[in-house]
């Protein structure tokens, strides 16, 4: 059944639509990761305009990530005062984000830009993902049993303002989430993500949190995160798309709830596995469309300033 999708101007199937929200609603709870990452280039395979993608994906990843932050907060498995620090980083970056999306979008290379950001990003990501995993695999094998660290300390967690998170047993400075959240907000609003996928990974690596602590704490503070650039992002550009967010969101509400229950079957190190693998998928697509020859070589397309 076609429904016909206002801003995006064109007519899509339904059940597609509420298949790709279950899917998005799935990765968030089971990752903690947003599932932007994972729909918003489905949405672009499927023809819907990138801009429209990115904003309106960002709307369905604050009912997502809220069903799942419930489920996991039942758990215990949110750091509160950790998600307060990064929300503060990630509201000033997500407010940036949008001014210079808007600012793209004149000049006609928004598309390319969200496209090649994701190209960049999911890359670099699954490239340290799959790394590290070879790395404790290796490290496993000579010396097996023994117990090590997933992050190394560095001069990083000598800079100044140090604060104790006692949730996630660290003492480390503010400055670390605060930046860390910063530069996700600004992901948030270019590539229309919860930040997960930079967050999740950024947080057990380089905070030291652990991996149910990273995921619950990274749904907690994407909620809030996604609603301020849902809205900043339908005043200034004007390409949020409230049908097909509506869609997506029924679907992902039942993913939420899988994902969650799922998730507490799996490890760690089987968590952080699927995901890089998943990251890897989603990045040869990516890369694939831009490297091939299309079906049409020339298009008309009107830009609006």
């Amino acid at each position: 059944m076609q429904v016909y999708l206002p801003i995006a101007e064109l007519s899509v199937d339904i059940f597609l639509l509420l298949a790709m929200g279950a899917a998005v609603g799935f990765v968030s709870s089971l990752f903690g990761v947003g599932g932007g990452f994972l729909v918003t280039p489905l949405l672009i395979f499927v023809g819907i305009p990138p801009t429209v993608a990115v904003a309106t994906q960002v709307n369905q990843v604050v009912g997502a990530s809220l069903s799942g932050a419930i489920a996991h907060w039942r758990r215990g498995n949110i750091d509160f005062k950790m998600g307060a620090v990064l929300m503060v980083g990630t509201l000033a970056g997500s407010t940036a984000g949008v001014w210079l999306f808007g600012v793209l979008r004149k000049f006609g290379q928004i598309d390319l830009v969200i496209i090649l950001m994701y190209i960049v990003f999911l890359g670099g990501i699954a490239a340290l993902m799959i790394s590290e995993i070879v790395r404790a695999i290796m490290r496993e094998r000579r010396s097996p049993g023994q117990r090590l660290k997933l992050h190394q300390h560095t001069w990083l967690h000598g800079l100044p303002f140090k604060m104790r998170f006692r949730k996630s047993r660290l003492y480390i400075s503010a400055l670390l989430p605060l930046i860390l959240g910063l530069v996700t907000g600004l992901l948030v609003a270019m590539m229309g993500v919860g930040g997960g996928f930079l967050l999740v990974p950024s947080k057990i690596y380089l905070l030291g949190m652990s991996t149910t602590l990273a995921v619950g704490t990274s749904l907690f503070q994407t909620i809030f995160v996604a609603m301020n650039t849902t809205f900043l992002q339908a005043v200034e550009n004007q390409t949020v798309d409230i049908l097909l967010a509506v869609v997506l969101l029924a679907g992902g509400l039942a993913g939420t709830q899988i994902g969650a229950r799922m998730g507490t079957r799996l490890k760690g190190d089987q968590l952080r596995l699927l995901l890089a693998l998943m990251i890897v998928a989603v990045w040869i697509k990516l890369v694939y469309d831009v490297i091939s020859t299309p079906e049409n070589l020339y298009s008309l397309e009107v830009v609006t300033r």
